[in-house]
Order: structure tokens, then C-alpha cells, then sequence
């Protein structure tokens, strides 16, 4: 199993795809939860460690990448309709998980999760990947392309690893696009309860830095 094919990252690289389809094919794009500095951090710090890595920054897909014919205009203006409903949620770690070629930390299939993540599904037309609905596995990826021979190692020293918080409040969603094969923010929506009266969003568009 190649790392594309892990539950909630897959992603689709260039070079599978046939010559010069990756001109013309839309980008990927995903809706995605940041971890709080301290997970963020430690997560970060545990991959230089053991030298490893996942794909882009440490996030939790709330589905996984898909390709779009909206453009980015229309794109930000259906999650911002679809968004200006959803509350600040609570996200549970359960614990490490293994699979072929990756390490992850999953999360618990919450049922307001699991209702937003539904929802982002149907939110635009688009592609969908085969981990997504029912398959749904939300995670935050620690290491993705390990080889079978590292497997073992590094099972043991990940297993008894605590992270520093047992759960965290998620406060705001990204959108994100694919770019040179990293995920970056292409615009941000901070999660607020509504508000009495107008119930207008302060929507602002992010650049994250690498």
C-alpha cells in the first residue's frame, strides 16, 4: 500500500497520474482542523525525532482531498454558507493506530464529527475518496511511507508516547489546496456560536507560512 492510499490523506501526486494530466486536472483541495500549538508541536518534534513525516503540517481532515470544477471563489462561498452553522467542537484522542505504511493518533467518531463531516461531503460537487463516508477514520497523521522493515521499530517507540493533551477544542476550519505537495490554507473559517441578532461571520483568508 502506498501512502496515498491511507484512510483520510490520500492525495493524488503528479506522477500518477498520465503525462501532462496534472496541467489540466483541478487542484486538491480539503477541509481541515489545525491541532493546538501544543500537539502541533510535539507532534513536529516526535517526527524529527524519529525521522519521519506525513503530508503537510499536523491536521485532522475533516474528508479527505478532492478535486472540484468550482473555482476558489465559489468554493470559499459554499463552506462559508456551510460553516456559518457549526459551532466550536470537541475533538477526542483515542490513542495510536497502525496501519501498512503509517502511524497516526486517532480521533473519536464524535457524532457532531461525524455529522460535519457528512455535511462537507455534499457541500460541493465533487470527487470523493474512497475513505470518506462510512470509512470516515477522523486522525492526525504522524508518519505515512514508512517501509515494511521500520514498521516494527517504530511501532515501539510510538506506542507508549502520551500526547500532551487528551483532547482540544476546534475553534476554526480551512480550506486548503495542494501546492508543490504540501498542504497550505487557501482560506480560514473561525467556528463561532450564533450570534443574537445579525449572525454575520468574520471570515478571514490565511496564507500559512511553511
Amino acid at each position: 500500500m502506498s501512502p496515498t492510499s491511507v484512510p483520510g490523506v490520500a492525495h493524488l501526486p503528479a506522477n500518477d497520474t498520465p503525462a501532462g494530466a496534472a496541467q489540466v486536472l483541478p487542484p486538491l483541495h480539503s477541509l481541515v482542523a489545525w491541532p493546538p500549538a501544543e500537539l502541533d508541536g510535539w507532534l513536529r518534534r516526535t517526527q524529527e525525532r524519529l525521522n519521519v513525516r506525513a503530508f503537510g503540517l499536523p491536521h485532522l481532515n475533516l474528508r479527505a482531498p478532492f478535486r472540484t470544477p468550482l473555482g476558489s471563489r465559489d468554493l470559499v462561498s459554499a463552506f462559508r454558507q456551510l460553516l456559518a452553522e457549526t459551532p466550536p467542537f470537541e475533538v477526542q484522542i483515542l490513542g495510536w493506530k497502525q496501519l501498512p505504511n503509517a502511524l497516526m493518533l486517532e480521533c473519536e467518531r464524535a457524532p457532531e464529527l461525524l455529522a460535519l463531516h457528512r455535511r462537507a461531503l455534499n457541500a460541493v460537487p465533487s470527487s470523493q475518496a474512497p475513505y470518506d463516508g462510512d470509512s470516515y477514520m477522523p486522525h492526525l497523521t504522524l508518519a505515512l511511507g514508512i517501509l515494511p522493515w521500520a514498521e516494527a521499530h517504530l511501532w515501539e517507540e510510538v506506542r507508549h508516547l502520551t500526547p500532551p493533551v487528551a483532547h482540544f477544542t476546534v475553534t476554526a476550519l480551512s480550506l486548503t489546496q495542494e501546492m508543490r505537495g504540501e498542504v497550505q490554507e487557501l482560506h480560514t473559517f473561525p467556528l463561532e456560536h450564533p450570534a443574537v441578532g445579525s449572525g454575520a461571520w468574520d471570515v478571514r483568508e490565511v496564507g500559512k507560512e511553511e
